[in-house]
C-alpha cells in the first residue's frame, strides 16, 4: 500500500489549502480514508475521515473550517481547508484503513500569522 500525499505548503493567516491523497495497492473503493495531523510536540490527531459509504467524520477544532472528499475513479482523497490559522501548521498525514493501517509520508501545512 503506498500513499502520496501533496499539496502543503505556506499561507497566510485566513487562507486555503487543499491537500491531496493517491492511493494505489489498495481496495480503494472498500477503504476507509483520513488525514491525521501533528504538530511540533503533539500527538497525531485526526482531522477528518471518510468511509467507504462516504459518511465523513471531522475533529471539533476544523468542523466547519474543513471539508473531506473521496474520488473512487482516481483512488484519490482530498482535504479542502479554509480560514486556516495558526493552529493548523503540522505535519499533514494521509491514512487509510483497509486490512491494516497505513499512513503517508506526509505533507507539512504552514500557516502564517
Amino acid at each position: 500500500v503506498q500513499l502520496q500525499a501533496s499539496g502543503g505548503g505556506w499561507v497566510q493567516s485566513g487562507g486555503s489549502l487543499t491537500l491531496s491523497c493517491a492511493a494505489s495497492g489498495v481496495n480503494f473503493r472498500l477503504a476507509t480514508m483520513g488525514w491525521y495531523r501533528q504538530a511540533p510536540g503533539n500527538q497525531r490527531e485526526m482531522v477528518a475521515t471518510i468511509t467507504s459509504a462516504g459518511y465523513t467524520n471531522y475533529a471539533d477544532s476544523v468542523k466547519g473550517r474543513v471539508t473531506i472528499s473521496r474520488n473512487n475513479v482516481r483512488n484519490t482523497v482530498a482535504l479542502q481547508m479554509n480560514n486556516l490559522n495558526s493552529e493548523d501548521t503540522a505535519v499533514y498525514y494521509c491514512n487509510t484503513l483497509w486490512r491494516g493501517t497505513y499512513w503517508g509520508q506526509g505533507t507539512l501545512v504552514t500557516v502564517s500569522s
